[in-house]
């Protein structure tokens, strides 16, 4: 009996001390925590400060510091091509013949188209060039031509070539008969006449009082294409000399400025084309008859 109320008192000693034991474990299990409410959100990591480094990828280098760009270099432009001269003062050609036409044509050349590039076409190239805006060199360059022929049209036959500026006077009676030089002063006309008809007719200017051409009838004695004066070492082209010294040539003095000039005594003949074709024409011994 005394065994089975031992036996007793230790069962209970262990039941006892295994139930402390579980506290023991509850309790440990449970230490340090903390209760939150049914349904709180899970705290979540702290944000971390934006990093002001870029993360390189995997095949990243260094970059190096930025170097501000330098503007683009622009390509230099050669310069345009000066125009290249055409025409200018002393020429002689059918060109400057053309180029003075069409010039007419357009109100800048006052006289009848000589062919020959002299003042009177230096300054009315000047005149046209300063109304386009031209440099006004008096010189015709590629603009000045091309600029021109846009202006005007291809000149007629008659305008290339138009009959004298001023009337032809009534021929002399003298010059009624044969082949003549039929010259008026008073007129300033020379009319080349065979049997009373006028073949053609063109300007001419005489000497000044000093140096005035001699009145009277005459014949052509010695015809020199390109003569040039022994006394004044001066160009007379086609002359047909008829007294002396004195002779009826071209002048380019007469084609460039016109009536404000003088001959030594000859007769001046502006237009190179009309006297290079009478030149052609006239013989020796022909008349000349010069008059009032």
């Amino acid at each position: 009996m005394r065994r089975t109320g031992t036996n007793r008192r230790a069962g209970r000693t262990r039941t006892a001390a295994t139930v402390c034991i579980g506290v023991l474990a509850l309790a440990t299990l449970t230490a340090g925590c903390r209760a939150e409410p049914v349904g709180a959100a899970e705290p979540t990591a702290a944000p971390k400060a934006p990093s002001t480094a870029a993360s390189p990828t995997d095949d990243a280098k260094p970059s190096s510091p930025a170097t501000p760009s330098s503007p683009e270099a622009k390509p230099s432009r050669k310069p345009a091509p000066r125009p290249k001269t055409l025409m200018s003062v002393g020429d002689r050609s059918k060109q400057v013949r053309e180029l003075q036409a069409r010039l007419r044509q357009i109100g800048h050349f006052d006289r009848r188209p000589t062919g020959y590039y002299g003042t009177a076409t230096v300054a009315s190239v000047k005149s046209f060039q300063g109304k386009r805006g031209l440099s006004r060199t008096g010189r015709t360059d590629t603009v000045t031509w091309q600029r021109l022929l846009g202006m005007t049209r291809k000149p007629t036959a008659q305008e290339l070539d138009p009959p004298t500026d001023r009337p032809a006077a009534q021929p002399d009676a003298r010059c009624m008969t044969g082949r003549v030089l039929c010259i008026s002063k008073n007129s300033r006309t020379l009319s080349w006449m065979i049997d009373g008809r006028v073949v053609s007719s063109m300007d001419v200017r005489f000497g000044s009082q000093y140096t005035p051409t001699r009145e009277g009838t005459f014949s052509v004695y010695w015809k020199s294409r390109h003569h040039v004066s022994t006394i004044y070492d001066s160009p007379m082209p086609y002359a047909m000399f008829f007294s002396g010294g004195q002779a009826v040539h071209y002048s380019s003095d007469f084609a460039a400025r016109g009536y404000s000039g003088a001959s030594h005594g000859c007769v001046n003949v502006r237009d190179e084309g009309k006297i290079a074709s009478l030149f052609a024409q006239v013989r020796n011994g022909d008349k000349v008859v010069i008059y009032w």
